[in-house]
């Protein structure tokens, strides 16, 4: 893989996911498909009520397609990374039921929390099957500092379900602000280009590759003032898909660092949520922590930007580790 070839899936990616997105934000204007905005969260989200949702299935259309096109161009494993599709879309489908239940019912509850969580445990352990049976990885993890391959046996399939789970949920909570989710997506998924160039993996530079045009592409129309959000069909669908692209990579160590973000929000709302049921008190503001910078005083686009520059600066910092060698 070569630069050239990852900027044309790159571009793939952009041009089908916005051209996907201008096409669904009138259909689902039509159909009355709009975002649900709770009544307990920043009173300045408000105005956002009724913004069409679900953005999410253009998304994910651009990254197929930006996908399947890189694998022919690249003429690489078709296999590896029809799975690692196949992953982000079932994610992506217990997002898009979701979704539709709540555009449906007109509220912000969707599937129940058990409901989704059982699902997302039974495509990670799919996921976990297919890499230890079809790939030669087994059940390895590469180490960082130590640059070493380790076994981790048995322990490796609940290491994989808690690393998909988490990243996707942590995705899903990031997606809070115009913008946000899908510029941090772009970020990590560069970065993860380049992890799996130096892993040699194709499967990891093509899928991240298209991740990241398809997040451009979205943002065009999702930036300050949104007029779509992706919906838990696109937030579930990327973190999803992002992880099981690193999994093939058996770097899934380099997350916590280079998804500081993501993992930061995932963070927050643990914190808040101990906090106050163990002590009456809360930490934030309000969780996830983008809404404690907001009810601070700093402007929407101001969180994002600086949430942008957090992620760089945290791929920079994990590419740096991916180098040490001890």
């Amino acid at each position: 893989m070569n630069w050239l070839f990852t900027a044309i899936i790159i571009l793939i990616g952009m041009i089908c996911t916005a051209v996907f997105t201008g096409i669904e934000i009138p259909i689902l204007k039509k159909k009355q498909f709009g975002q649900f905005i709770r009544e307990d969260g920043p009173q300045s989200h408000l105005s956002k009520q009724g913004t069409p949702t679900m953005g999410g299935l253009a998304i994910y259309f651009g990254i197929i397609i930006a996908s399947l096109a890189g694998t022919l161009i690249c003429r690489s494993h078709a296999g590896h990374i029809l799975v690692v599709i196949a992953a982000g879309f079932l994610f992506g489908l217990i997002g898009f039921l979701d979704d539709y239940i709540k555009v449906a019912a007109k509220h912000n509850l969707g599937l129940r929390a058990w409901q989704k969580l059982l699902l997302q445990i039974l495509f990670s352990v799919l996921l976990c099957l297919y890499v230890m049976k079809f790939t030669d990885q087994g059940t390895d993890v590469w180490i960082p500092f130590i640059n070493r391959d380790v076994d981790f046996g048995i322990w490796y399939t609940p290491f994989i379900v808690f690393v998909m789970v988490a990243m996707s949920n942590s995705v899903n909570l990031t997606d809070g602000l115009d913008g946000l989710c899908a510029g941090v997506t772009v970020i990590v998924s560069v970065f993860f280009v380049l992890v799996g160039m130096h892993f040699a993996v194709d499967t990891t530079v093509i899928y991240c590759a298209a991740m990241a045009g398809a997040c451009i592409g979205f943002l065009f129309f999702n930036h300050f003032p949104a007029k779509i959000f992706m919906g838990d069909t696109g937030s579930l669908a990327l973190g999803a898909g992002l992880t099981a692209a690193v999994v093939m990579t058996k770097a899934e160590l380099l997350i916590p660092f280079a998804c500081f973000v993501f993992v930061m929000e995932s963070a927050s709302v643990i914190i808040q949520v101990i906090s106050f049921q163990s002590t009456g008190k809360r930490v934030f503001r309000m969780s996830p922590i983008h809404h404690h910078f907001e009810l601070g005083g700093m402007k929407e686009v101001n969180v994002v930007r600086m949430f942008w520059g957090i992620a760089l600066v945290c791929c920079f910092i994990a590419f740096l580790i991916m180098q040490i060698r001890l």
